[in-house]
């Protein structure tokens, strides 16, 4: 009997020693932090309110809130700051790098390119014959000719982007007639995969009956 009690007195010790230690040192926290900061944050309210017994409480727990959301605020801000300062450190020490330059501009143009802005610019996938008839290449629909352009021409004209292998940062920009222009189904992404791996990364796509039986 005496040990079914012990047993059960420990277990409500067990249970209960977890929740009085935080309201524990939750209650040292706010009369720490909340008594000695509540004058400070508060400053602008009479301080006949902020003395009064019956609002101690509630000023001491908001003053702690308040404390404790602007010391963490501030170091958001801090390492936001110092870690945008050593990145801008470390390009400029990148840069001064011969070798390690060239390859690092080249890779974080690529980056760039495959950012949600820069692919916003390319429409469309398309395939068009260039450099000559015959030859075909993948290029990125950006818009259609207009202005000037359009006024000197007899014909609608796309402006299609055609990039380079595997750097696609550079290229040539050449306008088709709308008729020698193919949209192809492959999304912007996956057009940028087949260009930067040589053709090596080929998307995936479902060939219908006819297309398939005329490639075997």
């Amino acid at each position: 009997m005496l040990t079914s009690i012990r047993r059960a007195f420990l277990s409500g010790v067990i249970l209960l020693a977890p929740l009085g230690i935080t309201f524990f040192v939750f209650n040292w926290l706010v009369l720490k932090i909340g008594g000695s900061f509540k004058a400070k944050v508060f400053f602008f309210l009479p301080r006949e309110i902020l003395t009064d017994p019956k609002l101690e409480l509630f000023w001491n727990v908001t003053a702690t809130i308040m404390v404790v959301f602007l010391v963490t605020l501030l170091g958001f801000l801090s390492r936001y700051f110092v870690a945008k300062y050593l990145w801008s450190i470390g390009e400029r020490l990148l840069h001064t790098l011969p070798v390690v330059n060239t390859v690092y501009t080249s890779v974080k143009q690529i980056i760039e390119t495959f950012s949600t802005q820069n692919r916003a610019v390319f429409q469309k996938v398309v395939l068009i014959q260039f450099p000559r008839e015959g030859v075909y290449a993948i290029g990125f629909l950006t818009s259609s000719s207009r202005g000037e352009i359009r006024n000197q021409t007899d014909k609608p004209l796309k402006n299609i982007f055609i990039p380079t292998t595997p750097n696609p940062t550079s290229g040539f920009l050449v306008m088709f007639p709308q008729d020698q222009v193919k949209e192809l189904d492959m999304s912007v992404g996956e057009g940028m995969k087949f260009i930067i791996s040589g053709g090596a990364v080929v998307p995936e796509w479902t060939h219908s009956p006819s297309i398939e039986s005329e490639t075997k």
